[in-house]
């Protein structure tokens, strides 16, 4: 993730608290060393964004209570059902993107008040939900693909062919269907100029490139 998407990501993790979190939770969550995370949050706080640091017991990085949100018509109930399909699509692996759905359920729970959080905790903890699991992918190609996808740039992959046999590719992504436990890649080869299709699963390495080989 790029230093501007990330700082963009964690200015909305801390709106979707009232609470504090620790600096080793955030970087933790977005894979990044705890002087990052640091840099990170004087960063937002240089940008005019008021986070103060409590110490003790539930202490961490907060925004200032005093700080107004804009306003956004969700019912706790509402964001309860948005909240348990993100963790449903999560904890099934029902989509290649993780990252990117919490983004945005930490968009839904900071436009929230402090009693519709709790009351949206309470919902949450009464919910289940049961789907098909995806067939499982390193969070490396996920994030890779992912990037790719969104940023509409290239991206070298390693592809394990039905044989068994390994093809190196360069590719642009077109679209991806979800098929059940299958995620596929329709892509066109940059190097053929052909339409390829691939399974997401049978990525072994993925890379995303700085800009389109000429």
């Amino acid at each position: 993730m790029r230093k501007k998407s990330r700082l963009f990501a964690l200015a909305e993790a801390l709106r979707a608290r009232r609470t504090g979190v620790t600096a080793q939770v955030l970087a933790d969550r977005f894979g990044v060393t705890l002087r990052t995370i640091y840099r990170d949050l004087e960063a937002l706080q240089d940008a005019g964004m008021p986070i103060r640091a409590d110490r003790g017991r539930g202490g961490g990085y907060a925004l200032d209570k005093t700080y107004q949100l804009p306003p956004v018509n969700f019912t706790a109930r509402e964001a309860a059902l948005l909240v348990v399909l993100t963790r449903l699509a999560v904890e099934q692996r029902l989509i290649p993107f993780p990252a990117a759905i919490e983004r945005a359920a930490d968009k839904v729970k900071s436009a929230l008040s402090t009693s519709a959080q709790r009351e949206l905790l309470q919902l949450v903890g009464e919910l289940q939900l049961v789907g098909v699991p995806a067939l499982p992918v390193p969070l490396t190609i996920q994030t890779a693909v992912e990037t790719a996808w969104f940023e509409s740039r290239a991206l070298r992959i390693v592809y394990a062919k039905a044989s068994g046999a390994s093809s190196p590719r360069l590719v642009r992504i077109r679209n991806l269907v979800f098929d059940r436990s299958i995620t596929l890649l329709n892509c066109v080869d940059l190097e053929t100029g052909s339409d390829r299709q691939f399974r997401l699963d049978r990525i072994e390495q993925a890379q995303v490139m700085d800009s389109q080989p000429s």
